[in-house]
């Protein structure tokens, strides 16, 4: 399968495109999606009118299943909104049309990156793009009121992409967010709290947009 003519909906060019990736994309993976999606609600109003999208699969993804019943707990401690939620396998057609692979864990980067499509520069674990993310001056990227929240999305990955041989995680656990499937809910709390601090300062350099206090 080749790359179309651009990425985003249909081939569309003004659309930037978010895929958070775990294993069963019933657990880390929909936290992940909807708290990113409630956190730019909160800076934008709607997102998709800035031309954001996100969207979460898994690597053995859970195709057509619920998120599990304490991820919805932990969304709903944040505000956010589970409903409508269905689990997904990774394909190619995802990895295809995201400008911007969050995944995980070191092994969700590396399933990502081996399917192809020239996927490893847009490809990062979500600790690790959080990391490179707070080393980048917000005044070297385009102003979103400006130029529009897409372009400087694109412009914060390649400066993301551009960091990441100069700045190396201090461990290699420092880039994994650990599976809660099965676990009690006070540990799915826990990665909830995890995954929500490394989102806000890569949603706020995103849209430019600081979060509401």
């Amino acid at each position: 399968m080749t790359a179309p003519e651009g990425r985003g909906i249909a081939g569309r060019t003004d659309t930037f495109r978010i895929l958070h990736v775990s294993t069963g994309n019933v657990c880390r993976s929909p936290i992940t999606e909807r708290l990113t999606r409630h956190a730019l609600v909160d800076r934008l109003g709607d997102p998709l009118s800035g031309g954001l999208i996100v969207e979460s699969a898994g690597t053995w993804g859970h195709e057509g299943a619920p998120m599990e019943a304490n991820a919805e707990i932990v969304l709903a401690d944040f505000g956010a909104d589970a409903t409508g939620f269905v689990g997904r396998e990774l394909l190619d057609e995802h990895v295809i049309r995201a400008d911007l692979v969050l995944t995980a864990t070191r092994d969700h980067r590396a399933q990502v990156i081996s399917m192809g499509h020239s996927a490893g520069l847009r490809t990062f674990t979500l600790k690790e793009f959080t990391r490179l993310v707070r080393a980048i001056d917000p005044a070297t990227l385009p102003d979103a009121r400006d130029e529009g929240v897409v372009e400087r999305a694109r412009a914060l990955v390649r400066a993301a992409a551009a960091l990441r041989g100069w700045l190396l995680a201090p461990t290699a656990e420092a880039d994994e967010v650990y599976d809660p499937y099965g676990a009690p809910i006070t540990f799915f709390r826990s990665i909830g709290d995890e995954i929500n601090q490394a989102l806000d300062p890569v949603v706020t350099a995103l849209t430019g947009v600081p979060a509401p206090h």
